[in-house]
């Protein structure tokens, strides 16, 4: 049993005043909501009351309530039942039952408010042009009645209306066009809001993703690449050097303990979006380590130069990429030394990772994504990334990363 049917059974006030009775509509029970009920009934009441109180207003001079006058009345206001669903069919329905109300000589009153919430729903709808024509249609029937028709229409001894009474009518017609422009062009502002909403949303959603896939890849491509190389020495050496093959295995578990530490800190904010990391993230002060595990797959690292004191996605993102090349040359490379230094000014911060080649081919269970992965970093700080053979035959990259980030343009001015 929904909500709905719990309240209507005691649980609260009766829901069908809301969405009609149980009976209307079982087929399609889910677009009960969309019949509006209550505000329906409530009109029509008002309707009722006010045009009884504007017959004993104007008694003498239009015509006395009587029962067709009423079922005009409530069939004007019973058609706005359908004005969701049928916006111009209810628009021109209750302009003709206010026309054939008029035309009988009953007593102006709050028929017209029929008519103003009809058209106005079939303007918010985006039924523009048929809300104006049902409402000049209207307009011109009044004219034609007030000015013309009258001689033969009751109440008998009428005189022709006013051009000032005109005037009136006219401007109450742009007056209701007015307010339903308004509340259309509201209405189509908030929905291009949300859509923006849901746009950046969905927009900070990928660039997340990309940011924790970029994070994996490149913590598991480097501690897999030492990971390979330690296990293929600890294969060749198991029988003839186990002392060798022992130091392979421990420089095995440390890799591997370091990448389950870095990727459980990657996954936690998953679990825990917005949470604090439990731990900092690796920066460019962690390069002595990185050059220890380098020195554990057997490759030289040499260092020059000190890294400024940068900002955490900026030292993040340098880190990164200089992972990314070591765990590159280790993969491709057959050269066993590599280079890093580390150069910068007021403005930029430059990276340059060397090796002396040559290729050697293996890929030792790359994605194939290292380079694009270290593209993305930098140019998501504003950054740059130079990547390439030597003339000598080894490898160089060279990354250039401002040491103050610019923002990201909207997307109103891209």
């Amino acid at each position: 049993m929904d909500e709905d049917e719990q309240r209507g059974r005691g649980g609260g006030p009766p829901q069908w005043w809301r969405n009609g009775p149980p009976w209307w509509n079982r087929r399609d029970a889910g677009r009960r909501a969309h019949w509006p009920w209550l505000s329906t009934v409530l009109l029509t009441v008002f309707v009722l009351g006010g045009s009884n109180f504007a017959a004993h207003a104007q008694g003498g001079h239009r015509e006395p309530l009587d029962t067709f006058a009423r079922v005009l009345l409530v069939a004007g206001s019973g058609l706005l039942l359908w004005r969701l669903r049928y916006p111009v069919a209810v628009a021109f329905g209750t302009a003709a039952a206010a026309m054939v109300y008029l035309g009988a000589g009953y007593p102006y009153g709050p028929v017209f408010l029929t008519v103003a919430l009809a058209c106005f729903s079939a303007v918010v709808a985006g039924h523009r042009r048929a809300a104006w024509a049902a409402l000049g249609m209207l307009w011109a029937g009044h004219v034609l009645l007030a000015h013309w028709l009258y001689r033969w229409l009751p109440p008998s001894g009428d005189t022709a209306a006013s051009w000032g009474q005109e005037l009136v009518v006219a401007t109450w017609t742009v007056a209701i066009v007015a307010v339903s422009e308004l509340a259309r062009t509201r209405r189509e502002q908030w929905a291009r809001e949300r859509a923006e909403r849901a746009q950046a949303a969905r927009r900070r959603a990928d660039e997340e993703r990309l940011r924790i896939a970029r994070e994996l890849h490149d913590v598991l491509a480097h501690s897999i690449s030492v990971i390979n190389v330690q296990a293929g020495v600890g294969l060749a050496l198991l029988d003839t050097d186990p002392e060798q093959a022992r130091t392979a295995l421990t420089t095995i578990k440390a890799a591997s303990k370091e990448a389950l530490g870095e990727v459980r800190q990657v996954l936690d904010t998953l679990r825990t979006p917005g949470a604090a990391p439990r731990a900092p993230a690796p920066g460019l002060d962690r390069l002595p380590e990185l050059v220890e595990q380098a020195a554990g797959a057997g490759l030289t690292v040499e260092v020059e130069g000190t890294p400024p004191r940068l900002a955490p996605g900026t030292d993040l993102a340098a880190f990164r990429i200089v992972q990314e090349a070591l765990t590159n040359v280790v993969r491709h490379s057959g050269s066993r030394n590599a280079r890093v230094r580390l150069d910068h000014d007021a403005g930029a911060l430059r990276l340059r990772i060397d090796d002396d080649g040559p290729a050697t081919g293996d890929d030792a269970g790359g994605s194939g994504n290292g380079l694009a992965g270290m593209r993305e970093r930098a140019a998501a700080l504003g950054g740059t990334i130079e990547a390439g053979p030597r003339a000598d035959g080894g490898f160089r990259v060279l990354a250039v990363l401002p040491l103050k980030v610019k923002p990201k343009p909207k997307e109103a001015d891209r």
